[in-house]
């Protein structure tokens, strides 16, 4: 039976288990939208506000279920405002297929309408770039698409899709997911690093990257209590490790304990699993040198091309981390009785930096978020974007369950409020908290009508203190008495809110969070609460004050 590319590439997209796709329509993949007509009630396609919110969407998705994340966008401008959620999903390891509309095949190279290259434009951002010549190819390159996305270090990958292609009409075979095989560990690489445990005396694990299951956190947790080792988080993936836990011991970001940052110095082994070790976890490659660090290293990442890149590991592991930590949890059991104090001090020192402080104002952070760490379950999942507001939620909040953390790595603002539509809409039942700033807010807020119109009952709650707050710290640090363009004329966020449908309240005073966020939590449509903030709060680690203060010495 003849079909068009349109409907073979959908079709792909049903044998891989697709439900929902983000897009921002465009005339450029007509044929596909229309494909996707025929199956509107077994793939679910969401219409996001601009194409940055359908793309942080799709990475948000991929980061939470482990399946690739799909975004649909047009050619041109469609596709530059994507990029920002491609360069997200390739830094923070998520699975993700971005699908952009292309001029048709005849009009290539002759600068046609919105035509880009994409080819060239997003090789540096994703795992495999491809434009589709041929239609009958497509169960081919969606297969390789997916099976890329998944495997190894898990990433993006960009398919371009020629607009003529889409509608032309075939014959051709449908094609099965592709299984993918599980690198494992050795014997002789586990029995050298139990040896190496064995000798140490300040040992640390440092976990982080994509790719973990419900199943390898678990062995994670259980290795690492048998061993009674310091686990440590990357940058904003605490939500692997239950916080809770008495091995659990901080997280290395923008918003780390200067005790965590020496004790990582001071360590004589660290076994860092599925972390890259980048800038931030490393503070600008201090705490942990590179090419060559001062702790003995053991490195587990399931992409070899990612293990001698930066650091030259005393052992470097190419594994799958379900595979690797299986294998720990079962073949080394250590005596671990040289570092038990060294545990038990790294487990006192995070217990006393999440221990709230007097801060200026009105509305104190740190009690607002230990209270919403009382009010949510444990599944109740949270996202948030890029700035020092972030740090709060990371300092005094706790996470005690796997995937209830959504944030970018990669510093990305704006990220917050896409992934809490992604995330309500792929766990409707679960609550959704998105966090964000005032400044990051308003670039992709605009997808609350997007919330609204999708019946996606998220609570978003905007830290607004009328400035980027992270840019001023930083002029205040290196150019003190020179602030400019970071203050914030901001709108009436209550207003704003009602404006698209959804309730809206503020908070001026830490005894009115909580019943705030539980009359969000109990309402049926998207709730905004806006949290009037005082600039002092610079940060959860020094107000404006005492920074300016910092600096005049």
């Amino acid at each position: 039976m003849e079909r068009t590319g349109g409907q073979v590439l959908v079709r792909a997209l049903e044998l891989n288990g697709i439900k929902t796709v983000f897009c921002v329509p465009g005339e450029s993949y007509l044929g596909a939208l229309d494909a996707f007509y025929d199956v509107r009630d077994s793939i679910r396609v969401i219409t996001c506000r601009h194409e940055s919110g359908a793309s942080y969407a799709a990475e948000a998705h991929g980061k939470l279920t482990g399946e690739p994340g799909i975004a649909f966008v047009t050619r041109g401008p469609g596709a530059c405002n994507a990029s920002i959620g491609v360069h997200t999903a390739f830094q923070d390891s998520s699975p993700m297929i971005l699908f952009i509309g292309q001029v048709p095949r005849d009009f290539r190279g002759r600068e046609a309408f919105q035509e880009i290259d994409f080819t060239s434009m997003y090789q540096p951002l994703s795992k495999w770039v491809v434009e589709v010549d041929d239609p009958k190819r497509l169960p081919e390159i969606i297969t390789r698409a997916f099976a890329m996305a998944k495997g190894g270090r898990p990433g993006p990958v960009v398919i371009s899709l020629p607009e003529d292609m889409l509608v032309e009409k075939i014959q051709v075979v449908d094609v099965v997911p592709t299984q993918l095989p599980v690198p494992e560990p050795g014997d002789n690489d586990i029995n050298k690093l139990n040896r190496m445990i064995s000798d140490a005396k300040k040992p640390l694990v440092i976990f982080g990257g994509g790719g973990w299951t419900q199943e390898s956190v678990a062995d994670l947790e259980a290795f690492c209590e048998g061993n009674s080792l310091p686990a440590i988080a990357s940058f904003r993936v605490q939500d692997i490790f239950n916080n809770d836990h008495p091995n659990f011991i901080g997280e290395l970001g923008y918003n780390t304990n200067p005790k965590l940052a020496q004790r990582v110095k001071n360590a004589d082994f660290i076994l860092a699993i599925g972390a890259r070790l980048g800038e931030t976890a490393t503070q600008a490659y201090t705490l942990i040198k590179a090419p060559k660090p001062d702790q003995k290293l053991v490195h587990i990442f399931a992409d070899h091309t990612e293990l001698g890149r930066v650091f030259q590991a005393d052992l470097s592991i190419a594994s799958d981390l379900s595979a690797f930590v299986g294998s720990v949890r079962r073949n080394i059991q250590v005596d671990s009785s040289e570092w038990a104090s060294w545990l038990s001090e790294g487990r006192s020192d995070f217990d006393k930096w999440t221990v709230p402080g007097e801060y200026p104002g009105s509305l104190n952070l740190a009690e607002a978020f230990i209270q919403l760490r009382d009010i949510l379950p444990n599944d109740a999942i949270l996202t948030t974007d890029a700035g020092n507001f972030a740090g709060w939620i990371s300092r005094f909040f706790r996470f005690r369950k796997y995937r209830t953390l959504l944030g970018p790595t990669n510093g990305s603002m704006g990220y917050g409020m896409p992934a809490a539509i992604a995330a309500k809409a792929e766990k409707p039942e679960l609550p959704v908290i998105c966090y964000a700033g005032d400044g990051g807010i308003l670039m992709t807020g605009n997808e609350l009508a997007t919330a609204v119109q999708n019946d996606l009952p998220i609570v978003l709650i905007i830290a607004n203190n009328s400035m980027f707050g992270t840019i001023r710290m930083h002029e205040e640090r290196e150019f003190p008495g020179r602030e400019i363009a970071t203050q914030l004329q901001n709108p009436d966020f209550v207003a704003w809110a009602e404006s698209f449908g959804a309730l809206g309240e503020r908070v001026t005073k830490t005894v009115e969070f909580r019943p705030a966020v539980e009359r969000a939590l109990a309402a049926s449509c998207p709730v905004v609460i806006e949290l009037i903030l005082d600039q002092e709060l610079i940060s959860s680690n020094i107000t404006l004050t005492q920074l300016r203060a910092q600096v005049r010495q």
